[in-house]
């Protein structure tokens, strides 16, 4: 999927930039921005394309209908906002995923995650917290009693079957 960028991205063993990724989401538009290997940028990247990034990128990522894609030997110390993001390499910063947010297991990430849909493989190194539904308030499917209503539930259930055999 990503081998036409590995010439790019030299110094990084990006076996996850070939054509067989598993989740599919990955797939960059035809135009791409990549940020090599030996590149550092201090400041706000903006992108109206899918950004690669390989490099070094200090201060914040956008790319609200695009993909970023942080590979193993990209480090970003920024908060990233994007439709999609896959991080194989280093961030610390919040990542706020508009569609969908991949921690593969070759990642290191310290920061908080906001996305509908969350991606934590096995083996990925986190720190932080999750909100896969923001703005939204949790629903619970069983019904939340006090503590003292609870007591007296199980015990008046439970004089019922006094004597009663387990089957």
């Amino acid at each position: 999927m990503f081998s036409k960028y590995k010439k790019f991205i030299s110094g990084s063993d990006d076996s996850s930039l070939d054509s067989d990724n598993k989740a599919g989401i990955l797939e960059p538009s035809l135009q791409s921005a990549v940020i090599g290997a030996g590149v550092t940028i201090e400041g706000q990247v903006v992108s109206h394309e899918d950004v690669i990034i390989a490099g070094e990128v200090n201060g914040a990522v956008i790319a609200k209908n695009h993909h970023i894609h942080v590979a193993k030997s990209g480090v970003v110390k920024a908060d990233i906002t994007a439709k999609i993001i896959a991080v194989e390499g280093t961030v610390t910063g919040n990542l706020t995923g508009l569609e969908h947010v991949m921690i593969t297991a070759t990642s290191n990430v310290q920061g908080n995650i906001e996305s509908p849909r969350v991606t934590l493989e096995d083996g990925a190194k986190f720190k932080g917290s999750i909100e896969m539904n923001p703005g939204e308030p949790a629903q619970s499917i069983l019904p939340i009693f006090p503590v003292a209503d609870v007591k007296a539930r199980s015990s008046s259930e439970g004089s019922d079957q006094i004597g009663a055999k387990a089957s």
